[in-house]
């Protein structure tokens, strides 16, 4: 019997043990899609105590303490952090087969050098021994990325942010990763949502010019973009979610529908309006991007809020989203559409639903047209609901049997915790003993300059290469 979350975890062969250890293990971290604070970043944010820093807004977790009946007091209302914590360690025995079992105890031994298993039993003491580190600077933000080797990360940022702390960091050569935005303009297509006048307004006075119309958003947006690219930004990120996002662009149709939504406040929207104005919007942006060299990432098939109260109670978030349907003539539709007109930018496909993986390797092959070296589109890692050891195997061997498997762009958090990069950890493991096993079951040869260029393509270079990083 292995040990638990031994030195050769999720290695079952010895090729696998060697591309991890020789390779994978050692390599930097570029995280090119989360949601971290870049102000807490700037600011050097001592964190409190562990409940802060696992629970204050991680809905893994919340929907795993929920799915063992623990009370929402314990998990978004007033209970104390400890008491918080103390029920997030009790449910941990039952969460057998969930990643969050081994992120939660990776994170304890990579970051405090805690080997015990957490449990009620062990949580007091546990709770006592972080808070004393976390209290010391060597556990301050700062020092929890750099301990972690993140060469550069990406926050997710709307279009009307100032990006000041983008500023700060920007100017700061004591901090030596660097923190680039992400353009993240779901807000400025969702016309369907309630307060659009007022964000039309905050973006309008961002971008020095009246939101009233489809060509002043389009303007407001560019320039924008043009603000965001000063300030090093590389890529930009849609939320597409579930419904046929897209429909043939119509700018007189699209117009209208911006007015209606301007004059109901969203009220008075129907679904056909708002995949016109989303559809008109992803055409005139995908252009701008291209122009600049950004990398465009679309996220898709998630069923948003579905639980109307919990959402009512809770707001987005929170843990109530779930798995949706992806449509594959829209995605196709939409990226012939893109190549048609002011041109495709270098692309990463996600879908939250599993059932998609063979669907976005055949639409990749369809579109790889940019002769450069690198795909014009890729297949993003096992997101959210999949980025477990069955599903991160899964995306991976699918992505291998329909495109190039060398080429692929490894992992990211997609996290808003500042101790969530052992995921990377993770994530390398899985993968080396993907390729390890391949190659002792004969169906790769044992080329050891070959695999080590793989496992770092995968885990290091295609990414900065394929964003065009600069690090």
């Amino acid at each position: 019997m292995k040990n638990f979350m031994g030195r050769n975890f999720l290695l079952t062969n010895e090729t696998a043990k060697v591309l991890y250890h020789r390779y994978a293990e050692q390599l930097p971290i570029i995280d090119y899609h989360c949601h971290v604070s870049p102000k807490e970043i700037a600011e050097d944010r001592q964190i409190a105590n562990i409940t802060e820093l696992w629970l204050g807004g991680d809905h893994y977790k919340w929907r795993a303490m929920r799915s063992c009946g623990v009370s929402e007091k314990f998990i978004t209302g007033d209970a104390s952090d400890y008491d918080k914590f103390l029920a997030y360690a009790k449910i941990m025995p039952s969460l057998i087969g969930n990643p969050l079992y081994h992120w939660t105890h990776l994170e304890l031994k990579r970051f405090f050098g805690i080997t015990d298993i957490l449990s009620e039993s062990t949580a007091d003491a546990i709770w006592q021994t972080t808070a004393e580190m976390l209290a010391e600077p060597a556990f301050s933000v700062r020092s929890l990325i750099t301990r972690s080797r993140v060469e550069l990360l990406c926050t997710t940022d709307d279009p009307a942010d100032s990006l000041e702390y983008h500023k700060m960091l920007a100017s700061d050569d004591s901090f030596p990763t660097k923190v680039l935005p992400a353009f993240r303009p779901d807000k400025a297509f969702n016309i369907n949502k309630a307060g659009l006048a007022a964000y039309y307004e905050r973006l309008g006075a961002a971008a020095g010019i009246p939101v009233t119309d489809l060509d002043s958003l389009k303007e407001a947006l560019g320039r924008r973009i043009d603000f965001f690219d000063s300030m090093g930004c590389r890529t930009a990120d849609h939320g597409l979610d579930e419904y046929p996002f897209y429909v043939k662009p119509n700018p007189y149709a699209s117009n209208e529908a911006l007015r209606t939504a301007l004059a109901s406040d969203g009220r008075d929207v129907t679904v056909e309006q708002l995949c016109l104005l989303k559809s008109e919007m992803l055409a005139f942006l995908a252009g701008e991007y291209a122009k600049r060299g950004w990398v465009m990432q679309l996220h898709m098939g998630v069923a948003r809020n579905t639980n109307t109260v919990m959402y009512g109670k809770l707001g987005p978030d929170t843990g109530f989203d779930t798995i949706g349907q992806m449509s594959v003539p829209a995605i196709l539709s939409l990226l012939d559409a893109m190549e048609s007109g002011a041109g495709l930018p270098r692309t990463i496909l996600y879908s939250v639903n599993p059932t998609d993986n063979a669907a976005i390797g055949t639409v990749l092959g369809a579109f790889q047209t940019s002769g450069d070296g690198f795909p014009k589109v890729m297949q993003g890692s096992a997101w959210w609901f999949n980025d477990s050891i069955d599903g991160m195997r899964a995306q991976m061997k699918q992505l291998a049997n329909l495109s190039a498997f060398g080429k692929f762009l490894g992992m990211l958090t997609d996290s808003r915790s500042f101790t969530s990069y052992p995921r990377h950890e993770y994530f390398r493991r899985i993968l080396c003993d993907l390729i390890g096993t391949w190659v002792e079951d004969g169906l790769y040869p044992f080329e050891p300059e070959d695999l080590a260029t793989l496992v770092c393509d995968i885990c290091y270079n295609n990414t900065k290469n394929f964003f065009r990083f600069e690090v």
